[in-house]
């Protein structure tokens, strides 16, 4: 963790403005909330930072531990792909000038594959297709359909960090949270490569915090929150806690149901549940200051971990 942290706190000065000389500035939606359009011009694709920190942390950890496995590699490999995905959504919206980026089809065709070279590479392992209910003793074999629950963890995942990546220091916060959390089921799983990893994942994220946090200098972009979303998803595939993710992830379901629900009733009624969505959009324009819209959320995620910790650990 704290050579992650390092790497993130001594290349963020160093990378920061050379964003800012590349005019690598956020573009904000119009349909966003007002207050957000003074932030626009601030750096993006910060992403770059929390990735390269990762990296070097995970990887001076498991080689100064004699831990690189192919768990670790598997890790880097949906992280990084993701991640990747991510920098040529921001590249295009910035450098190209195509406010959309990459579309809906060509992230999920990019998201699918990685999706399915991380699951082949399970397979060939003879990883665990099981499933077990978070504090029971109750599980069943999914055989070779559990490509579809790897597949929907990723995607899924992926999506509800990018969704919930739209208040400074947001993301950043919680995602740290939910990676500490699955250190600890990963040290208590005895798989100390995973753990090295999700430290590594935490120590760079409260490195590039110190960047993002209210007023953000950074903005992470699709190239973080995209690489967050594959890594968390990855971390609870490999420590089998793939129900226990619904929970110590929580926010990011909150924030996509919030979205879906949405959806669905303007579709369906004409009328909006929420002021805007994702949620933390709605407290925005409830009157809610960033401050208070990022510490209410980090106290749940907060709540989330300790009690998937609980399920996972002590029950």
């Amino acid at each position: 963790m704290a050579a992650a942290f390092l790497v993130a706190l001594i290349f963020a000065p160093f990378f920061i403005p050379i964003l800012r000389t590349l005019k690598f500035g956020q573009y904000i939606r119009d349909e966003g909330p007002e207050s957000h359009q003074k932030k626009a011009g601030t750096p993006t694709m910060g992403g770059v930072i929390i990735l390269f920190a990762l990296i070097c942390g995970t990887l001076i950890a498991a080689i100064k531990y004699h831990l690189i496995t192919t768990d670790t590699y598997l890790l880097l490999f949906v992280t990084v792909g993701y991640g990747l995905i991510g920098f040529l959504d921001d590249f295009i919206k910035i450098v190209m000038k195509r406010n959309l980026g990459l579309n809906s089809k060509q992230k999920l065709v990019g998201q699918l594959i990685i999706a399915v070279i991380f699951f082949i590479v399970l397979w060939q392992t003879g990883f665990s297709t099981a499933i077990t209910i978070p504090g029971t003793d109750i599980g069943f074999d999914l055989h070779w359909a559990y490509i579809l629950l790897v597949i929907v963890m990723l995607l899924g995942t992926s999506n509800g960090t990018n969704l919930t990546d739209g208040v400074d220091g947001l993301l950043t916060g919680t995602a740290a949270i939910a990676f500490g959390g699955f250190a600890i089921v990963a040290y208590h799983t005895l798989q100390m490569d995973v753990a090295v990893f999700a430290t590594a994942v935490t120590g760079a994220l409260l490195g590039f915090l110190l960047f993002n946090a209210h007023p953000a200098k950074v903005f992470m972009g699709d190239t973080g929150s995209l690489a967050l979303g594959g890594a968390l998803a990855g971390t609870a595939i490999l420590t089998k806690s793939e129900i226990l993710l619904i929970i110590i992830g929580g926010i990011y379901v909150i924030e996509t149901l919030s979205v879906m629900i949405q959806v669905t009733s303007f579709k369906t009624t004409g009328k909006r549940v929420f002021k805007m969505t994702p949620l933390h959009h709605h407290y925005e324009l409830s009157g809610w200051s960033e401050w208070r819209i990022v510490s209410t959320f980090w106290f749940f995620s907060l709540v989330f971990a300790v009690l998937g910790i609980y399920l996972k650990v002590w029950l």
